[in-house]
């Protein structure tokens, strides 16, 4: 498959600290690729460093054929990069429908559409099928405040869906739900993996090893290992640094 993501010694340090550390990197159209890896590894700079958070303070990033290290983060999203937090920054006093209303209203913007009819036809489908298929269809009037932590995190899965992009990055995207909302969550990869290419940072193993076509293992700001998720399991490096049990377990 071709990569529609690709690093080439991607760096970046803060201060004295080299957080990421010449990372040759390459992500296939069509994939669910999970990053793994223990705290501090480098795994969310990494991310951020190919959304545009950060700058780099060497190598180079491809998305398609395009070299992006150097551009902004809005013009990322333009390409077709949508990327959900680590933490929710969602627009708590708007509702869900209006959180999801202002990312639809940038894609169709940034997409160039048609008359204002067109638009506002586009803009209610949008909305409605981000809110369909994350389970928050119900939920479309409550203030996103108002929302419990588990629901905030669908509601910017939901406005990052509704960009239709490319390449669509979740960090920790399963962190405060419940174990039925993690099943719906699940399906709901699937779903989207049959669409666009994701990338994705997650603790839970057995959502990992459930959802993923290959899995990065980052380590001391380095990746680690790289393979399909049985290849990981039974890695005796990875075991050591990061599943916590010994060559033999």
């Amino acid at each position: 498959m071709t990569p529609i993501l690709v690093t080439e010694g991607l760096s970046r340090s803060f201060g004295g600290v080299q957080a990421v550390r010449g990372v040759d990197f390459a992500l296939p159209e069509g994939e669910i690729r999970a990053i793994i890896g223990p705290n501090g590894a480098g795994k969310t700079t990494f991310v951020g460093l190919i959304c545009g958070r950060f700058p780099a303070t060497a190598g180079r990033i491809l998305f398609g054929s395009d070299d992006i290290t150097r551009l902004p983060a809005h013009r990322r999203v333009r390409r077709g990069i949508a990327y959900t937090f680590q933490i929710t920054s969602v627009f708590r006093n708007l509702t869900a429908y209006e959180n999801v209303a202002l990312a639809v209203e940038r894609a169709l913007l940034d997409r160039r559409a048609g008359d204002r009819r067109h638009s506002r036809t586009g803009l209610q489908r949008g909305v409605a099928d981000a809110l369909e298929r994350t389970g928050l269809a119900a939920r479309r009037t409550m203030r996103a405040g108002d929302l419990s932590y588990g629901h905030q995190r669908l509601l910017e899965l939901a406005m990052g869906l509704a960009l239709k992009p490319r390449l669509l990055i979740v960090d920790e995207p399963t962190q405060g739900l419940s174990d039925g909302e993690i099943d719906n969550f699940v399906g709901l990869m699937r779903s989207i993996a049959a669409e666009t290419t994701v990338l994705m940072i997650e603790h839970n193993m057995p959502v990992v090893m459930a959802l993923a076509d290959r899995i990065t293992v980052f380590d001391a700001g380095r990746i680690l290992a790289e393979g399909a998720p049985e290849e990981i399991r039974r890695n005796p490096a990875v075991q050591a640094a990061y599943l916590g049990v010994s060559g033999d377990g």
